[in-house]
């Protein structure tokens, strides 16, 4: 057997590392110190007799020799845990991670999640808020629902349309009442919030609306989520544009009101994302199973 075999538990480190650009997210993944991380791959390098990372800023940024390597590496892990998972499966009980737009999580997902808490209370749910895509095929998570179209297609990952909602406006009572809607031209005299989602845009709606908007002649503010565009309507300031699933309990308390019923629609979409031969597929299949029921018997609204 080649003797260089014994660099499997360095070529762990060195392909972390290389995934993220970074020996302290390696060090937090590797459960060990940064330094570690950094004696193991200087010790591959003096073995190999080649350097394999160069930093530029704060990252750690693979050289051509680099690069050749992480791509046999990254092939070779990637056939040993498919292997793993076809003979030793984890039991439906245990830690399932999901990651959601934090939107999504927390105005959707957060008040339904006690329902499959007391159907499966052997299966603990952590969830991941982030708006940035996440390696499943490394077990950063198991369930990934992503928000919008702009993907890029994986082998080995389920890609799944979970949910596809019409975008309406949205303002206080207080505004409404005060400018007495009767036609959509009016948003345009209203401080339009802007999120950073290039699907959901005010310039797309007032088109299918028939109204030629001026970006010129209209007052902005733009914010990172739909939590803080939220936020801003609810205490009058402006008009936002968001879905069904976001605004209802608002909507049922009084704090939001829908000035036109004029849907943007494509609206949104919210795609499923899960590994086909992951060792936790029997919880996964628990979870994803759960949430399809959820959204095909009571909606968005529920």
């Amino acid at each position: 057997m080649d003797k260089r075999l014994r660099y499997l538990a360095a070529l762990r480190y060195f392909e972390v590392a290389a995934r993220y650009q970074s020996y302290s997210r390696a060090a937090d993944e590797l459960c060990v110190s940064q330094a570690a991380v950094s004696q193991t791959i200087r010790r591959l390098e003096e073995d190999l007799a080649c350097k394999l990372f160069v930093r530029k800023g704060r990252h750690m940024v693979l050289t051509a020799k680099g690069e050749t390597l992480l791509c046999h590496v990254s092939k070779s892990f990637e056939q040993v845990l498919s292997g793993l998972n076809k003979i030793q499966n984890e039991p439906l009980e245990g830690l399932l991670k999901v990651s959601a737009p934090p939107s999504f999580a927390s105005r959707w997902l957060l008040p339904r999640l006690w329902k499959f808490s007391l159907m499966h209370p052997g299966i603990p749910i952590r969830i991941i808020t982030t708006c940035e895509a996440l390696d499943i095929q490394h077990g950063e998570v198991d369930v990934a629902i992503w928000q919008g179209e702009q993907f890029t297609s994986v082998d080995g990952i389920r890609q799944e349309l979970l949910l596809e909602e019409a975008i309406y406006p949205y303002c206080s009572p207080t505004l409404a009442q005060s400018l007495q809607f009767t036609q959509p031209s009016q948003l345009l005299d209203c401080w339009l919030i802007h999120f950073e989602n290039s699907e959901i845009e005010w310039s797309k709606w007032f088109e299918q609306a028939g109204i030629i908007m001026d970006k010129q002649a209209i007052q902005w503010m733009e914010v990172g989520t739909f939590d803080m565009a939220m936020s801003a309507v609810i205490a009058g300031h402006g008009a936002c544009l968001a879905s069904d699933s976001i605004t209802a309990d608002f909507i049922e308390r009084g704090l939001l009101v829908k000035p036109f019923d004029l849907p943007l629609s494509p609206g949104i979409q919210f795609h499923l994302f899960t590994l086909d031969e992951s060792a936790r597929r029997e919880r996964i299949n628990a979870f994803t199973t759960w949430l399809k029921n959820e959204i095909n018997q009571h909606g968005v609204m529920a």
